[in-house]
């Protein structure tokens, strides 16, 4: 009998946890009043064509995910908006590689080139309920950031830096979304 009441006090002291949870504003940040969210498309100051669209698009495809309520390209009849403007698009030189050229003489130069890139977007969110005096959730400077290699053929650079923007696209609606919805 001993054992048995021994195993069920240690299953009881297992199942009270060790005290510890995430603290945040609310417990899921979903307002359950908001029924209708609408996300109008971005603002794009990057000036990097169709960045606007893609991040619009799948800030969408994220929210939907949540399966909670739906979703418009509008701010016409909705519960809450979620307005955005990509304010930065940045491609940068994090990695070098070093090539050996031949040259015409008997001594060999050698030339460093770029080989691995970071893309930085950065963008003001704001997600609000209309006519609300304050946002439910805001954001000046919302960045996210991605890297690629070029590998040794420039002509596929604009290919995987392609890649990296659909890659980049959908963690930075994915991480855009958490945030708004868990308010850390």
């Amino acid at each position: 009998m001993k054992p048995v009441r021994g195993a069920l006090a240690a299953l009881v002291l297992l199942s009270l946890g060790c005290g510890y949870a995430l603290v945040g504003r609310g417990s899921s940040g979903v307002d359950p009043t908001i029924k209708k969210v609408g996300v109008p498309l971005f603002k794009d100051s990057t000036g990097k064509p169709g960045l606007d669209q893609k991040i619009t698009q799948k800030v969408i495809e994220e929210l939907l995910k949540r399966g909670k309520f739906d979703v418009v390209q509008t701010t016409d009849g909705v519960d809450a908006v979620v307005d955005g403007t990509l304010v930065g698009y940045t491609v940068q030189p994090v990695g070098f590689s070093q090539e050996a050229t031949p040259s015409p003489g008997a001594t060999s130069t050698t030339q460093t080139q770029a080989s691995r890139y970071a893309v930085t977007l950065s963008a003001r969110i704001k997600y609000f309920k209309p006519g609300a005096p304050d946002p439910i959730w805001q954001n000046d400077s919302f960045s996210f950031r991605d890297e690629y290699d070029v590998g040794s053929d420039p002509a596929t650079y604009f290919d995987r830096e392609g890649q990296a923007i659909e890659r980049l696209s959908s963690s930075f609606a994915r991480s855009l979304v958490a945030a708004m919805f868990e308010a850390f």
